[in-house]
């Protein structure tokens, strides 16, 4: 499977959305990465035929997916960030009812709905009111529902927003296990949910793409060195003003300092390893705007 997205424009007004965009994507996990009002729904719903583009293309196999109509809809699932359903239906029945949408021969329907049920880990929980279930178990019902067709591509968008830390857990475990012989690609402002299972990270800002690569390739270009260092409370405002924390702690020594810099930032402050959420922070912290140290 390969997606090609070329030259792609959306505006709303005197908004772009997204600029000119052009990515090529083959089967594995991509994870778009980047703060809310990047684009990143805007491009989803793109790909989904949900939004035409403004100018630009997006080719499936060669083909352009508006051209394609049904043929390219069959190949596609898609789990927005809010996705709707009956509050009274079970989980079960919404199923059925999306599978019957998505116009799947009613005995293929059943079989399937079971599969996915005990795939996602919601068999014990099928008879259950959509309306009684936890944010997590609505997200797992999300991934079955877009994965009733079987689709070749899967887009999903912020599908951890608001689960606890086991969930999100489990949630990348099964997107790892979906990621096999088809391509997904998962939106998300939350570094953790992509930096172990994305095969490859497109970082995203005011509607383009501005880096990509895998996490262990954006962690080796990263500009800044991470440093950590301990600096008497009093002065630790002045650190905020002129260099970029990533974090800080208070200690019985100071305030404990994570900072970004091309240099040392104090005579005792010592280098450490740098990891995603550093990169993220130089690429979209304070605004998004890269300091001049």
């Amino acid at each position: 499977m390969e997606l090609i997205i070329k030259n792609l424009t959306k505006k709303f007004g005197d908004i772009t959305a997204v600029d000119r965009l052009n990515i090529q994507m083959t089967n594995g996990v991509y994870g778009l990465l980047g703060l809310n009002g990047a684009g990143k729904t805007t491009l989803m719903r793109m790909i989904c035929t949900l939004v035409k583009p403004d100018s630009g293309s997006i080719l499936c196999n060669g083909k352009e997916i508006q051209k394609m109509d049904k043929e390219y809809r069959r190949l596609l699932g898609y789990l927005p960030q809010d996705f709707g359903f009956y509050p009274d239906f079970t989980a079960e029945e919404y199923l059925l009812y999306i599978a019957s949408i998505k116009d799947l021969p009613f005995a293929l329907a059943k079989k399937r709905v079971q599969e996915l049920l005990h795939y996602v880990g919601m068999e014990k929980h099928r008879k259950r009111k959509m309306k009684r279930l936890s944010g997590g178990m609505k997200r797992r019902i999300g991934i079955a529902q877009a994965m009733l067709n079987n689709p070749q591509i899967l887009i999903l968008d912020e599908p951890t927003a608001g689960l606890d830390p086991n969930e999100r857990i489990r949630f990348r475990n099964l997107l790892s296990e979906l990621s096999r012989d088809r391509l997904v690609l998962l939106s998300t402002h939350i570094v953790s949910d992509i930096e172990y299972i994305a095969n490859e990270i497109l970082l995203m800002r005011d509607g383009r793409i501005t880096d990509s690569g895998t996490a262990a390739q954006l962690i080796e270009a990263m500009p800044m060195q991470v440093y950590l260092c301990t600096v008497p409370e009093n002065q630790a405002g002045e650190y905020f003003r002129k260099y970029r924390v990533a974090n800080a702690k208070t200690t019985m020594e100071g305030t404990e300092l994570r900072i970004l810099a091309p240099h040392s930032p104090a005579p005792a402050a010592r280098m450490t390893q740098t990891t995603l959420e550093d990169v993220f922070l130089y690429h979209f912290g304070e605004g998004g705007k890269n300091n001049v140290f």
